[in-house]
């Protein structure tokens, strides 16, 4: 089978590497002359003027200059007062708190309860999905 393939390969190979049509020492015949390609000259064709133009420029004013709006000295334009958050409860905590295991097992039964336990690791991860799943329910 090797002997097939790599045969076929060579084969190939030589016949791909020989052109077929290389030129061979026989056929050449004294170079030709070549027919000169016919040229056609184009008379020049004079282009027209381009149109006048209609545009006006503006006179441009500039009354609203401000010395001490472009260049303020104070800074105040770029300082500005930072803004406060107040940090509220959100209302997942809030719903885990108050999510107890009786409820959690009302709200999804106890085989999903099982499932959670088991998969989270514990019972609080269960009652704390409850939370999450109750918040998204409101």
């Amino acid at each position: 089978m090797k002997t097939l393939l790599v045969t076929t390969f060579a084969a190939v190979l030589l016949v791909s590497c020989g052109s077929p049509f290389a030129p061979s020492v026989e056929k050449q015949a004294a170079p030709q002359s070549t027919p000169k390609p016919v040229t056609t000259q184009r008379q020049a064709v004079a282009m027209p003027p381009a149109p006048p133009s209609t545009h006006v420029d503006k006179e441009v004013e500039d009354s609203n200059y401000q010395e001490h709006y472009m260049y303020p000295e104070d800074g105040s334009a770029a300082k500005k007062d930072p803004i406060v958050k107040e940090e509220t409860p959100t209302s997942s905590v809030t719903a885990t708190e108050t999510m107890t295991k009786e409820a959690c097992i009302a709200m999804i039964g106890q085989e999903k309860f099982d499932k959670y336990s088991e998969m989270f690791g514990n019972e609080e991860a269960s009652i704390k999905r409850c939370g999450m799943m109750k918040a998204m329910q409101k």
